[in-house]
Order: C-alpha cells, then structure tokens, then sequence
C-alpha cells in the first residue's frame, strides 16, 4: 500500500512516500480503507521521537482517520465491511489502510463526508473530554479560549457555545479573530497587541472567566491564570508555546485549579467518557452546532507540506490528507 513512512527518528522532511506492508486487524480491531486523514501537531512530534509512544520502523503519522470498513479482527461485531466510520489511531493515518480499535472507531454521523470525519476525532472529542469532564463547564459560564483559531481551539468555542456557555476567544491576529468571531465567539481579544488579563476583566466586569481552554501554554499562561475568577479552572491541553510553571499560592487565594487533559489518558483509564462525550457531539453535530473547519485538503503525496503548515501555524482550523478518491 501506498503511504508517507517514517524509517528514523528526524524532522517531517525524512519522510517519504512509498510502499509499505499492509496491516492486518487483531481481536477488537478494524482495517481501515482510508479516504481521508488530518495532520495534526503531534504527528511532528512523533515523528522526530519525542512522543509518549514509539512505534516500530517502518510506520505512517496520521492520528485520525476517515473511510470504509475493509475487513474486522476477531470479536468484532459493531461494524461490517463497507461502512463509513471515523477513527483515531495509534498511528498510520497516512496511508491507503490503516488499523484502529474497535472502542475507537464510530459511525460517521448523518450527513457527515468523510474529510469532516478525518477532520473530527482528535479536535473535538480531545476538546470535548476537556472542557466538559475537566473544566466542568456550566450553561451560563463564561470561558476563555486561546490559540482559538486552530483546530482545537475552534472546536472549543463551537463545544462551549453548545455547552450554553459565553465565549471569549483569544488569538494573535486581527484576521484570525473575526474568523473565529464568525465561527460563534461572543468576545474576541487579540492578545498579540491587548493585555490578555485587563481584557477579560473588561468584558467580565471584573469577575473573570471561569474557564480557560489552554492549547498554547508558554508566555500566554501567566495572563491567562490571572483572568480566572474564584473558582476558576484552567485546562492544560497542549505547550506548543512552552511548558508553563504553575504558582501554587495563586492556585490557593482564588479557589483556583490548575488541570491537564490528555485525550490518550481517558482512553486507558475511563473509556466509558469517551464514548459519552462522542455521544453528547453527536448530538451537537446534528443539532447543527458543529462545524469542522478545514483550511487545506492536500493529496497523500504532499502529506509533508500539510505538517508543515502546522507546524509554521500557517493553517486555520484543520489541515486534511486526501488519500483515496470519496
């Protein structure tokens, strides 16, 4: 099968597309014929070594995948070849077939194409495990996004909308801004040339936000933690700017709580809310609330250059791999 391959630990320029074994399913698992894949930062990340997770040489990035059912492991029972589903994967969404687990595969949702699909797994249901089961978010709530013109950061402000809460959304250009204002933001800040904190004061008469969705991490958090009002909660969900240091006393005088969310970690230890939360953005989804912006779709052969334009933050949104004709 064709696929983009990874044969030593380097930059996303080392890979190269190629021929490669096919997989095949073991019990609770599915081979997957893939139509489409998203490029996703951690996909770089797992490319040059550094990720939480090593795969044997040869392998294929790709952390989500969408397409059609090919063939199913042992004790598979909830899918048949040929239908439509979304996956994440431990890797391999770069290439013609890819395996997922059966507990992390669903039903692509009415009406939903398969580059929507691709575009969905990782952005919203890791966006969604966050805010909702670590952020606690409430209907009436105001919460704080940053990096809100990426892919995850705009499923954050699409979930906290539909969660019935005000949304504030930080990014660093003008232009980024009222693409996302467009996308469903109440308030915007341009933290590139505003002070975050004295922002969101403004707009909260000086309460703060109860939660902030935090994708960037580095110089942003300091800000960010001081705009959170009593009780707030700030979620740790990526460090693309840099790993913060966390103040434990200004945790302490406001009741505050610092919290990490990692998408991989519900899927070992509490696997029962990921399929809730699949089943809450599935009602999302249909109501109309969600919706999946892709700002590029490139062939396989150009799989480097969709990394890339994540990993020089050119992208709005999601960035989706064509492998296969829909």
């Amino acid at each position: 099968m064709r696929a983009l391959i990874c044969r030593a630990w380097g930059g996303i320029d080392t890979l190269e597309l190629g021929e490669m074994a096919a997989p095949e399913p073991g019990p609770g698992e599915i081979l997957l014929d893939v139509v489409a894949s998203s490029a996703n930062f951690a996909d770089s990340i797992m490319v040059a070594g550094k990720y939480q997770t090593k795969p044997n040489f040869p392998f294929a990035p790709g952390l989500e995948a969408a397409g059609r059912v090919a063939k199913v492991g042992e004790g598979v029972e909830e899918f048949q070849p040929g239908d439509p589903v979304m996956a994440t994967l431990a890797h391999g969404g770069f290439a013609e077939q890819a395996v997922a687990a059966v507990a992390e595969t669903w039903p692509l949702f009415d009406g939903m194409s398969f580059a929507d699909g691709a575009a969905f797994t990782v952005a919203y249901l890791s966006t969604h495990l966050a805010i909702r089961w670590q952020g606690r978010l409430e209907a009436g709530e105001t919460m704080l996004v940053l990096g809100a013109a990426g892919g995850s950061g705009l499923a954050a402000v699409e979930i906290g909308k539909a969660m019935g809460a005000r949304v504030i959304a930080g990014a660093s250009s003008d232009e980024r801004l009222q693409a996302v204002r467009n996308h469903g933001a109440d308030e915007v800040v341009n933290y590139a040339a505003e002070n975050l904190k004295d922002r969101v004061m403004a707009l909260t008469d000086g309460r703060g936000a109860d939660v902030c969705f935090d994708p960037v991490g580095g110089k942003l958090f300091d800000n960010a933690l001081s705009s959170l009002g009593w009780g707030g909660r700030f979620i740790h969900f990526g460090f693309v700017g840099g790993v913060p240091q966390v103040p434990a006393n200004r945790l302490l005088v406001k009741h505050r709580s610092a919290l990490g969310s990692s998408y991989r970690y519900f899927r070992w230890h509490r696997p029962d809310l990921v399929q809730r939360s699949m089943a809450e953005l599935g009602e999302f989804y249909g109501q109309g609330r969600l919706h999946p912006i892709i700002s590029h779709r490139l062939p396989l052969d150009r799989g480097v250059e969709a990394l890339r334009l994540l990993t020089e933050r050119r992208a709005f949104g999601k960035v989706v791999v064509e492998v296969a004709p829909a």
